[in-house]
């Protein structure tokens, strides 16, 4: 597990959240912990460590 920062595309602020770096390709949705709003979030991880972090909003 490796903790990675980012900000909320949202409200802006800065969160965290741990990333399981033994999966290749992980493709969810998670609420922000300070707004609640959905951010879609598109990971790769590469030997073990994070190689591309991508974070969405939710169009509606």
């Amino acid at each position: 597990m490796e903790e990675h920062f980012f900000q909320c595309p949202y409200c802006w602020e800065e969160i965290s959240m741990l990333v399981d770096t033994s999966q290749s390709n992980q493709n969810y949705i998670e609420d922000c912990e300070v707004c609640c709003n959905p951010i879609r979030l598109n990971i790769s991880v590469k030997n073990n460590q994070i190689s591309g972090f991508e974070v969405n909003n939710i169009e509606q």
